[in-house]
C-alpha cells in the first residue's frame, strides 16, 4: 500500500520531461498546470514552479496538505503558520529556493543522511543546465549545504514524515506491524502406488487382483508362470509363490506356503519397483 508520501512523489515524477510552451525561439511559460489547478489558472504564463506542486498535491488528493499558490513566499508563509517548516530535508518536503524561499521551489524524493551530501528533487519550471529560464520539469539534486536551499515544508502525511530533522524523529513514519508468518503446511503425504492385498486372493480362487499378482512375480524374478497372465491362483501361481518364499522366507506361514499373505504381497511390489 502507497504512502501519501509516495503518492504525489509518484505523480510528481511522472511528469518528468514535460515541457513548457516555446515561441520566438524562447520558452513562454504556457503549461498545464495553471489551467488545470482550480484557483490558479490566472497564472498561466508566468512562473510556474509553485503550482506544479500546488497541482501534483491536487492530483495526489493532498489538495489539503500544500498551499495552493503560485507564490514560493506564500507557500513558505503557509507552512511556517502551521508550524512545519524545518531546515532539514525531508521525503515529500516542499523546497524552497533562494532570499526568504521565495525563489523557486519542487518536492524533496530523497535525501542523503550525510549533513554535506545532497538533497534529490523535482522541479517544475527548471532546466537541465542551471540557467535562469526555465523549460521543464526535472529531477535534480542540491547540496544539503547550499546557501540557495532555504529551508522545507513538511505536509501533514496521515503516515508521519521521514525527515532529517532531530526535532520530528517521533514523527517518522511507523513501519507497518510485520505479520506473523502462517505455519507452514504439513508435507502431504508421499504418493504410494503400493496396494493392499484382498483378503479374497487365495489359492484356487479366480479373482482379478491374481492377475496383477503373477505379474509381479514375474517382474521380480519369481516366473516364469505357465498360462499368465489369468485370474486363477493355479498351481503355477501357488510355485511362483513359494519361489518368493524360498527367498524371504519371513513371509512364510509354513513349510509349504503358497500364499502371498499381506505383507508378503506389500515386499513383492517394492522388489517389482513400486514406491
Amino acid at each position: 500500500m502507497s504512502t501519501q508520501a509516495q503518492k504525489i512523489l509518484g505523480i510528481a515524477r511522472a511528469e518528468k520531461g514535460y515541457h513548457e510552451g516555446r515561441k520566438s525561439g524562447h520558452w513562454n511559460n504556457d503549461q498545464k498546470y495553471s489551467d488545470e489547478t482550480p484557483g490558479l489558472e490566472w497564472s498561466d504564463f508566468q512562473a510556474w514552479c509553485a503550482t506544479f506542486v500546488s497541482w501534483c498535491a491536487m492530483k495526489a488528493g493532498l489538495a489539503d496538505l500544500y498551499p495552493r499558490t503560485a507564490s514560493c513566499a506564500t507557500g513558505v508563509a503557509w507552512f511556517k503558520q502551521r508550524g512545519r517548516f524545518s531546515a532539514f530535508p525531508a521525503i515529500g518536503a516542499q523546497v524552497f529556493f533562494g532570499k526568504n524561499g521565495g525563489t523557486h521551489t519542487g518536492l524533496v524524493y530523497d535525501y542523503d543522511d550525510d549533513p554535506d551530501g545532497f538533497i534529490y528533487t523535482i522541479e517544475g519550471n527548471t532546466n537541465a543546465d542551471g540557467s535562469p529560464e526555465g523549460d521543464g520539469v526535472y529531477e535534480k539534486k542540491h547540496r544539503r549545504k547550499d546557501a540557495y536551499v532555504f529551508g522545507y515544508g513538511y505536509p501533514a502525511f496521515a503516515e508521519g514524515i521521514k525527515s532529517a530533522d532531530p526535532a520530528w524523529k517521533d514523527r517518522a513514519p511507523k513501519p507497518e506491524p510485520s505479520k506473523p508468518k502462517p505455519p507452514a503446511p504439513k508435507p502431504a503425504p508421499a504418493k504410494t502406488s503400493i496396494v493392499s492385498l484382498d483378503p479374497a486372493v487365495k489359492p484356487g480362487v479366480h479373482h482379478k487382483q491374481v492377475k496383477e499378482l503373477q505379474q509381479l512375480l514375474i517382474k521380480a524374478g519369481y516366473g516364469p508362470i505357465k498360462g499368465a497372465v489369468t485370474d486363477f491362483y493355479g498351481p503355477e501361481t501357488q510355485r511362483a509363490v513359494a519361489r518368493f518364499h524360498d527367498r524371504n522366507p519371513k513371509y512364510r506361514s509354513g513349510l509349504h506356503d503358497p500364499k502371498i499373505g499381506p505383507q508378503g504381497f506389500i515386499a513383492l511390489q517394492k522388489q517389482a519397483g513400486r514406491r
